[in-house]
């Protein structure tokens, strides 16, 4: 019996107002009742805890699904992550695909070129050999310089036709035998150690003398004559310089457009200060400035600058033939060195 009926009885007992006489007769109809009332309690109880513990089952159950729902969902992200990374990587692989088709396309052209590159290269390998093998034979040598030898009397004769269309001589005076003795005697660099040059006012070309010092300074009371005359002789060593470079085949740094006395000379690469401040009224074009080998009608800044070129055309001549130049203002005396060491002896022996 529980705790509260046995009070309810008590209560029932001691209170007179809520007294409840039962027959004998229905006592025992009554005890039954409250048995089979106990009982359904207590079956009703062991359900109640039946149903408690399914209840924490369940709940349990769907902790756990939560659980497993929460790392669904993770695998699900990273799952998505590793899709997304694959897309890259096959976006990724897809461009090298095509960069490498094009690399490949490339590269046989590549190896096309250079097949057909090895194929000339193995023409000319064999051409080398046979012209090697023919100059190494005793024959190929000694035509070779047989042919060197012609082409340089070639150039000795012309050279010589030169010397005696355009003559520079010197005037023989008492002042100048030990100039006049000393110059043939110079060696194929230059003039002799321990001897100046000849003067250049003793030199002519064809009799004429050219008088550097005019283009550079002229005043009023500058002889007309004279820089006419000077200006001829120009025109004479700007032929001659012209011609002997066609014979050598040396292509003249600053060449030269003849026109007797009225020559001019190119500067391919003029300075600045040349074209803009000292020579403003210079003849030039994108390429070039022409200088003019006379002072007629013109600046003498420029015909000196002019007449400075042409010997530097003497001077290249000169280096070409393994000699030096005489001077920047031995016009002349350079002129005459270049005849002499082209019509010596030691320029057809001493081949290159």
């Amino acid at each position: 019996m529980e705790p509260n009926q046995i009070l309810s009885l008590r209560t029932t007992t001691t209170d007179p107002e809520h007294l409840k006489v039962i027959q004998w007769e229905d006592f025992q109809n009554d005890l039954a009742r409250l048995a089979s009332l106990s009982s359904a309690l207590g079956e009703s109880k062991e359900k109640k805890r039946d149903l408690h513990r399914k209840l924490e089952s369940l709940i349990q159950a769907n902790g756990e699904s939560l659980g497993r729902l929460n790392e669904l969902e993770e695998m699900h992200q990273r799952l998505e992550s590793k899709k997304v990374m694959m897309e890259n990587m096959s976006i990724r692989s897809r461009l090298a695909k095509e960069n490498a088709s094009k690399q490949e396309e490339q590269l046989s052209g590549a190896v096309q070129s250079l097949l057909v590159a090895g194929g000339g290269l193995s023409v000319c390998r064999r051409n080398l050999q046979e012209s090697s093998r023919l100059l190494s034979e005793e024959n190929g040598y000694v035509h070779m310089r047989k042919m060197q030898k012609v082409l340089r009397r070639r150039q000795q004769h012309m050279t010589s036709q030169i010397s005696m269309l355009y003559p520079v001589k010197i005037l023989i005076g008492p002042a100048q035998k030990q100039e006049l003795e000393a110059y043939p005697s110079s060696n194929l660099a230059g003039t002799s150690a321990g001897l100046k040059p000849v003067n250049e006012g003793s030199l002519t070309i064809r009799g004429l003398h050219l008088n550097v010092r005019s283009f550079r300074k002229m005043s009023f009371f500058t002889d007309k004559k004279e820089i006419q005359v000077s200006t001829t002789a120009l025109g004479y060593v700007a032929h001659a310089v012209s011609l002997i470079a066609s014979y050598l085949q040396v292509p003249l740094r600053y060449p030269l457009r003849l026109c007797a006395s009225h020559s001019y000379i190119i500067d391919n690469a003029p300075s600045t200060e040349l074209t803009s401040e000292a020579l403003p009224n210079a003849n030039t074009n994108a390429k070039h400035v022409e200088f003019p080998l006379f002072l007629e009608g013109q600046d003498t800044t420029r015909a000196a600058y002019a007449v400075f070129l042409l010997n530097k055309d003497l001077e290249q001549l000169l280096n070409f033939i393994g000699a030096k130049s005489l001077g920047p203002r031995h016009v002349l005396a350079n002129l005459r060195e270049l005849y002499r060491i082209i019509q010596a002896s030691a320029f057809i022996d001493n081949l290159i």
